[in-house]
């Protein structure tokens, strides 16, 4: 699969696989200086690129487990969707969970991207559900 992506600045770098197996693509802040977030103190890191997503596809972007694990830094959404239909800059939502400061430099791998296959979902409304063994038992119901 080929996606189309412009590069904003010329600074900007491309996504790129680290390994052969890998299935997220690391995405790199586009940024002129420094940024240092304090703890819980979060920001829109620009990428400096935008992307033409087939129709059908989605680029899901991830936070990278090395940051989150050593320094707590992660996505403020979890996991961020860009649609097919989005031309603009893709920004990456992050958010310091750690104890210390930690500061993001120009070029820094700051999340990954994976690009998924999905179906749009025609909604059917009925007067009632399938009986399942779990029923209506909420969180935690089907045990620990």
């Amino acid at each position: 699969m080929k996606i189309d992506i412009v590069k904003l600045r010329p600074d900007a770098v491309l996504p790129q696989y680290q390994t052969a197996g890998a299935a997220g693509a690391d995405l790199h802040a586009c940024i002129d200086e420094s940024i240092t977030l304090q703890p819980l103190e979060r920001r829109m890191i620009p990428t400096g690129i935008s992307m033409a997503i087939p129709e059908g596809y989605e680029v899901q972007v991830r936070a990278r487990s090395g940051m989150s694990i050593k320094h707590g830094i992660t996505m403020v959404n979890g996991i961020g969707t860009v649609d097919a239909d989005y031309r603009g800059e893709l920004g990456v939502l992050i958010i310091n969970l750690g104890q210390e400061a930690f500061t993001i430099e120009p070029g820094m791998r700051i999340a990954q991207m994976v690009v998924a296959k999905y179906e749009t979902a025609a909604w059917n409304e009925v007067e009632t559900l399938d009986e399942t063994d779990r029923g209506t038992g909420g969180y935690g119901s089907s045990g620990s």
